[in-house]
């Protein structure tokens, strides 16, 4: 007999690494990341500041006033507005109610007239600046809504601050 010689060979097992999971985890760091870098973009508004020839020193502020229209909210829905400063007001404060034909209907005149006196001085750009005090009474739907009216009025300056002066406080008491 013959004897032959044989090896034994070993079997070779294929061997298959499943990357699924690998996959899932790069898909959620690749969104992760993208929503990380978005979000922490810096968010920034345009700032309007006043022309030199529309400011004047005073012991409130250093600004002329004649462009500027200011909103004092309280409590029970109350807004009283005026024109100008408080000191010389180019407008009498006034009691307003909101909707269309209270606020929303005081805003487009008065960027209409302010727009047009702007562009008779050579100078049409120029609109109203709203000043938007909410008094610690004030509820903040009420200040939503002043904000909704800016959006509808097409007024691009505005601003909220959060202290009175002497006067608007004595102003609000009175009214």
């Amino acid at each position: 007999m013959m004897e032959i010689n044989r090896k034994i060979k070993s079997k070779k097992l294929n061997v298959r690494v499943d990357l699924t999971a690998m996959v899932s985890v790069s898909f959620l760091l690749i969104i992760f990341f993208m929503l990380v870098g978005e979000l922490s973009k810096p968010k920034t508004m345009d700032l309007s500041l006043p022309d030199n020839g529309d400011i004047r020193c005073g012991p409130i502020a250093c600004y002329k006033g004649d462009r500027s229209y200011t909103i004092l909210l309280d409590d029970n829905n109350k807004m009283i507005t005026y024109m100008g400063l408080l000191c010389c007001p180019i407008e009498n404060p006034k009691e307003v109610k909101y909707g269309k034909e209270g606020i929303r209907k005081e805003l487009f005149y008065i960027n209409k007239k302010v727009h047009e006196h702007s562009a008779s001085i050579g100078k049409p750009n120029n609109g109203v600046i709203v000043f938007i005090k909410p008094s610690k009474k004030s509820n903040y739907g009420n200040l939503v809504n002043i904000l909704d009216e800016m959006k509808i009025a097409n007024i691009d300056s505005y601003t909220i601050i959060d202290s009175y002066t002497p006067e608007e406080t004595k102003l609000l008491a009175s009214k």
